[in-house]
């Protein structure tokens, strides 16, 4: 008996020592917030995988939260947040089309593969396109919020319920929705990456449109101002082109 008084009475860190390694979760959600625990935790690696814990990855993620908050919210000179006059009911243009399906199809592929680390980076990806954005559809940023419920959901649900106050398409809560569809038409690659050579050694990359006359894509080629400077005073005695691929330019 005493000496189960004895035990029921020692401090506890006599009990479980402390080590100095480790970090407690309610330290980190006092700190940086449960979805910033939530989303690191599963942005560190393969589930498989041994992972270091970093509090500079923590604070990454946080960065990568608040610039999530941020594409729908600006501060006044008070203080006080509201929503961001660069939101518009407009539709994406062609390159916000693709960065919006690409993400969904990654993110919805990723989380059926639990390769959650993937899914996550795909989302940055979507944030720094809509970051710089002059205008903000509010389809791009209503389709992020629901991909990013999973993994930050009180976020996600505060923006969310901010943007119902104004705008419609907002209505209830995100996780009674049904989860995005892609359309791979937005998909396709409609440009590639041509190599430009003279003599057959790599002068030059120029981005074309896919499937370009070979005509017009000779004539793009040649104009850039590297390839100018390149050929001044010389004789082009030939052209060959590689559809998509390569022009090259034989000189004299």
């Amino acid at each position: 008996m005493e000496d189960v008084v004895e035990w029921q009475n020692r401090p506890l860190e006599r009990m479980y020592p402390v080590v100095g390694n480790v970090i407690g979760p309610d330290a980190i959600i006092d700190e940086y917030g449960a979805d910033t625990l939530r989303l690191y935790e599963m942005f560190m690696g393969p589930l498989e995988a041994t992972k270091p814990w970093s509090m500079s990855g923590v604070e990454g993620v946080y960065r990568f939260l608040a610039r999530v908050w941020r594409l729908a919210m600006v501060e006044d000179q008070e203080g006080n947040w509201q929503l961001s006059p660069a939101l518009a009911e407009t539709l994406p243009d062609a390159r916000q089309n693709k960065v919006i399906h690409a993400t969904i199809k990654k993110v919805t592929e990723d989380i059926e593969s639990l390769s959650f680390n993937t899914a996550i980076a795909q989302m940055m990806i979507f944030v720094n396109e809509f970051t710089g954005a002059a205008t903000r559809p509010l389809a791009a940023l209503r389709t992020l919020l629901i991909l990013l419920n999973p993994f930050a959901p009180h976020l996600s649900e505060e923006l969310w319920s901010l943007l119902g106050e104004k705008f419609a398409g907002f209505e209830g809560t995100i996780s009674q929705l049904p989860w995005p569809k892609w359309d791979p038409a937005y998909l396709v690659e409609d440009e590639v990456e041509i190599i430009i050579q003279i003599n057959g050694k790599l002068r030059h990359k120029i981005t074309a449109k896919k499937d370009l006359p070979q005509d017009e894509l000779e004539k793009q080629a040649t104009s850039s101002a590297k390839i100018q400077q390149a050929i001044a005073g010389k004789t082009v005695r030939k052209i060959v082109v590689v559809p998509n691929k390569l022009v090259n330019l034989v000189i004299r």
